[in-house]
């Protein structure tokens, strides 16, 4: 009997070895929660789903459907929704509404001139230094990426950049007189060529346009970065702290943007709905705008017989702005780990060199990674080719708050254009309503 117990006892024991042998082991103390482990394995056949938000530009949008299509066949545990029904005008509002609620884009495109405001406002956060790496900006990215960097910080990352050139209507010129093949390559040819072109009816109207000056188009970047240099100033102190463009080289830029209004009547601005559809309209003989302009045009008027150069010099000088959107990661993203890895993931396609030479081909801005952007084929196109040569010569001013640094040059404008006010004391306001901006931008640093 004793014996009969004792090799139950044994048989027991060895089944429950058998048992535990095959159970997993125990979970330690220290180690997460049974049910957040249990999340692990279902992760990766989850759907991360993102959301990408710009304003809506044609070609701009039609570039991110191919790239956000190439991205989730790549990865189709991320899905990403594109945002690009919000009107310009409207972009900065609906992110000021969505984002601080926690709502609304994971990765957002905005001006890079916009940074300082959207990173104050707290809508975005820094990028990843192990995913976005300083030194890879340095040696991969245009030098004028660095404006990127706030303070230190990197928080944005474009797919392309641009600079801005002289696009001229060959069929105008012709008509005028003028050789199509010879465009203004001096700010003195420029407003020689623009008055020779203007054409008026009997009745005083203009019918054609030579140049229309136009501070809400791109005339603003042209003065500050381009005319002001050109007449032998600089815009700002090197650190931005302090405005000198109110100087009397800035007065000669200044005088000279305005005379194609005041002296020589060259165009206006309120026919067609602005400079810029007045040109791609066929209006206009000679217009300063960037690249991305080249996707407008062959989408609204690709019949248009037009031609780009590189801005006009003057006293020797070349200059160019040079700008770029960008984009973002929100504090939305960084809620969540899921979304934010699945965010940043989508950051670093969408910023690659293959991405930027998808977007030269249809939007018209050069790809912002040098290996993309050196392409021997680009520097010779006859349209894009004048952009790539003004980047070694460009200049990105850095905004404390671009939208009032912009509106300080429009409405000193309209000063003199709309109530004849004396273009010094005009210019001269401008110049205190930038240094106020900045000086308050500062101040909190």
């Amino acid at each position: 009997m004793k014996r009969s117990k004792l090799l139950m006892l044994i048989g027991t024991l060895l089944v429950t070895a058998l048992l535990l042998a095959a159970c997993p082991a125990a979970v330690p103390a220290e180690a997460p929660a049974a049910d957040s482990a249990a999340e692990e394995p279902a992760m990766a056949d989850e759907v991360v789903e993102i959301e990408y938000w710009q304003y809506n530009f044609a070609a701009r949008v039609d570039a991110m459907n191919q790239l956000i299509a190439q991205f989730e066949e790549a990865n189709p545990n991320i899905k990403v929704v594109h945002n690009a029904d919000i009107p310009y005008a409207e972009f900065r509002d609906k992110i000021a509404a969505s984002v601080p609620a926690g709502v609304g884009p994971d990765v957002a495109t905005l001006f890079y001139g916009w940074q300082s405001v959207w990173i104050d406002s707290g809508y975005l956060v820094p990028l990843p230094e192990d995913a976005f790496p300083p030194a890879m900006v340095a040696e991969k990215f245009s030098p004028m990426v660095q404006a990127s960097f706030v303070e230190g910080t990197l928080y944005t990352l474009p797919t392309a950049v641009r600079a801005l050139a002289l696009f001229y209507n060959k069929d105008l010129m012709t008509d005028a007189g003028l050789d199509p093949e010879s465009p203004p390559s001096t700010l003195d040819e420029l407003a020689d060529q623009a008055a020779a072109c203007t054409q008026r009816d009997d009745d005083g109207a203009l019918v054609v346009q030579g140049f229309v000056a136009d501070p809400a188009a791109q005339d603003h970047h042209w003065f500050r970065e381009v005319l002001v240099r050109q007449f032998g100033g600089v815009p700002y102190t090197d650190d931005y702290t302090e405005v000198l463009y109110n100087d009397e080289a800035g007065m000669q830029a200044w005088n000279y943007l305005l005379a194609f209004h005041t002296d020589l009547a060259t165009g206006d601005r309120d026919l067609f709905d602005g400079s810029t559809n007045a040109f791609v309209g066929g209006h206009v003989c000679f217009h300063v705008d960037g690249s991305f302009r080249l996707g407008t045009i062959a989408k609204n008027n690709p019949e248009m017989n037009f031609g780009v150069a590189e801005l006009p010099s003057h006293n020797g000088i070349k200059s160019t702005f040079g700008s770029y959107w960008t984009h973002g990661l929100t504090k939305k993203a960084a809620a969540d780990q899921a979304r934010f890895d699945a965010a940043v993931k989508f950051l670093q396609f969408i910023t690659s060199a293959d991405a930027g030479a998808l977007w030269v081909d249809i939007v018209g801005e050069l790809p912002a990674q040098l290996e993309a952007g050196s392409n021997p084929e680009l520097l010779a196109d006859e349209k894009l080719g004048a952009f790539a040569a003004g980047l070694e010569y460009s200049h990105a001013t850095f905004f404390a708050d671009e939208s009032q640094q912009r509106q300080a040059i429009i409405d000193s404008f309209d000063m003199v254009i709309l109530t004849d006010e004396d273009p010094a004391t005009a210019l001269q306001i401008a110049a205190d309503t930038d240094q106020e901006v900045l000086d308050d931008f500062w101040s909190s640093r």
